[in-house]
């Protein structure tokens, strides 16, 4: 039985919602194993969209769905997100929902600080969504964070909230904030206690005897690979690793529990937020992409910069997640251009490379060298078998399964679930 991991191949914003979606149908457990609310993604069933951010994509549907410990929670945005869905008439119930007790949270202090640095005037700007997810990753690393399972211990809390403050005071006074008190933290976090440990449990264990009784799990990645705190476009990352390699330590499942990565992959580029993207285009085109594909976060709000696919990119991202095939999606945004560019490698210092270099600097210097197929006129939107795309598009995905060295096991035409073009069903061994 097949395991199976899905992983964003670019930035993120690819298209997971509807894949993850139509793999959830076959899945019998659904598991988010890194990120926070930080990175959305939209379900459409039978005409209604839910907008979801923390909770797995599995609870629409009743699947048993897990928030794994390399997720950070925000104790009060899961309580508020289980209740949006809820007026959806999608009940949330400990039956269904299980998150890891060893799961670190989010606190408002955390959100207090990513703002500010967000929004200071001196350094870098990452692009943070602003939600407290890079602050509380620093303090999960740095052994003061609050967990999940603290919740339950009331009479313990006090002394961990003590030492969190140690550090969070010594920033807040460095940057003139005031400084915080440890009641005021024990009663915001005992106030929502209630409401979240019902859904806790060992998620290690769980997920155990649910691959030994032979279910299906399917691992659902939130940030794109490129966004990854390692093999991303550092500092411009986010504070996890989302390679799919982290499927494993973000659970407790152990590695040869996994069977298939599948990476999707969007038949152009998009980023949201700041740093290098050598395929991006500020033109005509540019904002075609952006228009024809509604290119913007579906939590955020903020626009996703569009330009060409980068098949260096993703052919790297390939390599570093050990993708077997991918899920292309969007091919439909470019119906009607009548050339399209695709990038086969990048100029550095007048040297041709095939890869994306690690440091800072030469990641904004590189420069796209592209190969130009011609495009179609014909729509490929609600396609369901190859033979409904027109030649031109088929070319276009062959020589994108070419460029990457991998194969595309699904083709996504339309953000309907049904319009998919199933070449293999990653489920099947």
């Amino acid at each position: 039985m097949a395991n199976v991991i899905v992983v964003g191949s670019q930035w993120g914003d690819e298209g997971k919602g509807k894949i993850v979606d139509w793999l959830s149908e076959r899945a019998d457990v659904v598991v988010r194993y890194q990120g926070g609310h930080n990175a959305g993604h939209t379900l459409v069933i039978d005409g209604t969209s839910y907008k979801l951010a923390l909770l797995p994509s599995g609870v629409v549907r009743g699947k048993l769905s897990v928030i794994g410990n390399g997720v950070v929670v925000d104790p009060h945005h899961f309580v508020a997100e289980v209740e949006k869905i809820g007026a959806q008439g999608i009940e949330v119930t400990p039956e269904v929902l299980k998150i890891a007790d060893n799961a670190p949270l989010i606190l408002s202090l955390h959100r207090e600080l990513d703002a500010i640095r967000e929004s200071g005037n001196s350094g870098l700007k990452i692009g943070t969504t602003r939600r407290g997810i890079g602050p509380a990753y620093e303090d999960k690393v740095g052994r003061r964070a609050i967990r999940v399972c603290d919740l339950a211990e009331p009479e313990t809390l006090m002394p961990k909230i003590e030492r969190l403050l140690a550090h969070h005071n010594a920033l807040r006074r460095g940057m003139g904030l005031t400084e915080l008190s440890a009641e005021s933290l024990y009663n915001e976090l005992t106030e929502v206690a209630g409401k979240i440990l019902p859904y806790v449990d060992q998620v290690w264990r769980l997920l155990d005897e649910k691959r030994r009784a032979g279910a299906r799990i399917l691992f659902e990645g939130a940030q794109g690979a490129l966004l990854d705190n390692d093999h991303g476009t550092y500092p411009f990352v986010t504070s996890s690793n989302t390679v799919a390699g982290q499927a494993s330590a973000g659970s407790g499942l152990g590695p040869t529990a996994i069977g298939y990565v599948l990476g999707i992959t969007k038949a152009y580029t998009t980023r949201v937020g700041e740093g290098p993207f050598p395929c991006e285009l500020d033109d005509e085109i540019g904002r075609h992409l952006s228009s024809v594909g509604r290119e913007v976060g579906v939590n955020t709000g903020r626009p996703r910069r569009c330009g060409w696919f980068d098949a260096v990119l993703v052919r790297q991202t390939v390599r570093t997640s050990g993708i077997n095939g991918i899920a292309l999606t969007k091919l439909d945004v470019l119906d009607g251009l009548k050339e399209l560019k695709v990038c086969v490698g990048y100029e550095l210092n007048g040297q041709k490379i095939d890869y994306l270099p690690a440091s800072m600097g030469a990641q904004a210097a590189v420069k796209p060298i592209y190969e130009t197929l011609e495009g179609w006129s014909e729509t490929t939107a609600g396609a369901r078998s190859w033979s409904e795309l027109p030649a031109q598009a088929v070319k276009y995905v062959r020589y994108i399964e070419e460029l990457i060295g991998a194969p595309v096991a699904m083709l996504s035409t339309s953000p309907e679930r049904l319009d998919t073009i199933l070449v293999q069903d990653p489920f099947q061994d």
